[in-house]
């Protein structure tokens, strides 16, 4: 029998779920399910088989359903999750896993004492590229790590923030250029470099109206080994870059821009060095969301979405689980604390900043 998935929140993100669970052989959707019933069955329409519902409930008592993708907006990922788990249901959560602490911790100890897989959906650490220097720094090429940096310049217009009453809010979007759009790289950038000890940063509003979040964002970051970085992140830069990330040590240096490698030397080379790099210098196949959010593939999902399988089928942890998908907002909440005070914010939090300047819709 195939896994059978229940989407959650039929807007743009749930056609790319959808597209990589059909690639994947015993894995079907066969349920959505949107507070609205036109984005239910125009949603259902495009997948045979799929069933639309506008009561999560009654979706997660379908007897076909195994699992549930949660595509929904970052700040409302933890009501669909925790009662999913309720229900038996294993669940994989957009990023982020959502945008506070409390909630994170709820959606991790839900699934935990249900017994059920939680993942969380970040992609780009399935890339090649992604996976080659993960090895390359686990096998000490790189020497004493020293600085760690990401860069995503990208661009989004007005009518992107205007296209939906949550994006650009606190409350469901959770932040702006640096919990929605960088948080891809965050998480690599700590995958790679490891924990973060501490953070300083500002933020700024600069381009866009009717939002309450950064368009702009740039903090510094001392990791818990010693090693410095930095984080740029932007809507607010025409026409819009594929994101970098650069990693370096006293004995190596790699570069990563989107899925290309385009600096790869150490000290120490190998014969496969240089054939590495000339593989991995044309692996980027389109926009990578610089300027258009549907501009980005989703084999990066595909692989994630059986990772997870694996991890349900031989009953173990997938490769992002829950407290994975915990790391980048912990990481991005002192940021933003830092950036509002102008201190340094050490890490771990003992629990979710308190915030004094942050200005909200009415």
């Amino acid at each position: 029998m195939a896994f059978g998935f229940g989407i959650v929140g039929c807007g743009m993100i749930s056609r790319f779920h959808a597209r990589a669970i059909a690639d994947i052989k015993g894995a079907k959707v066969v349920a959505c399910f949107s507070k609205t019933a036109e984005s239910a069955t125009k949603f259902a329409a495009e997948i045979p088989g799929c069933t639309a519902y506008t009561n999560l409930d009654e979706m997660l008592a379908d007897p076909k359903l195994d699992g549930i993708a949660i595509c929904t907006p970052s700040g409302a990922h933890m009501e669909a999750c925790v009662a999913a788990a309720k229900a038996g249901k294993h669940v994989v959560v957009e990023k982020p896993l959502d945008v506070t602490l409390a909630r994170c911790d709820a959606m991790i100890n839900a699934c935990e004492k249900a017994g059920v897989v939680l993942a969380t959906i970040f992609p780009s650490r399935f890339h090649e590229s992604a996976q080659l220097l993960k090895q390359a720094i686990d096998k000490g090429r790189f020497g004493r790590m020293t600085l760690g940096d990401a860069y995503v310049k990208w661009f989004r217009t007005q009518q992107y923030y205007d296209s939906g009453a949550w994006r650009g809010t606190w409350k469901l979007d959770g932040g702006g250029a640096l919990m929605n759009q960088a948080i891809h790289s965050l998480d690599l950038l700590l995958w790679f470099m490891g924990p973060v000890a501490e953070v300083t940063a500002a933020t700024a509003t600069l381009a866009h109206e009717r939002i309450e979040v950064e368009d702009v964002v740039v903090a510094t970051i001392k990791f818990k080994s010693g090693a410095l970085g930095v984080i740029e992140a932007s809507t607010a830069t025409f026409p819009g870059e594929l994101k970098r990330i650069e990693i370096h040590g006293n004995e190596g240096s790699a570069c990563m821009r989107e899925e290309d490698i385009i600096r790869w030397e150490f000290a120490k080379k190998t014969k496969a060095d240089e054939d590495l790099l000339a593989k991995m210098a044309g692996k980027t196949h389109t926009g990578g969301g610089a300027a258009d959010p549907k501009a980005i593939g989703h084999h990066g999902h595909t692989k994630l979405f059986q990772d997870f399988l694996n991890a349900v089928k031989k009953g173990k942890q997938p490769l992002i689980n829950g407290h994975e998908g915990r790391k980048s907002v912990e990481v991005i909440l002192a940021i933003y604390k830092a950036a509002e005070t102008g201190k340094a914010v050490q890490l771990p939090l003992a629990k979710d900043p308190t915030w004094t300047k942050r200005t909200l819709k009415k």
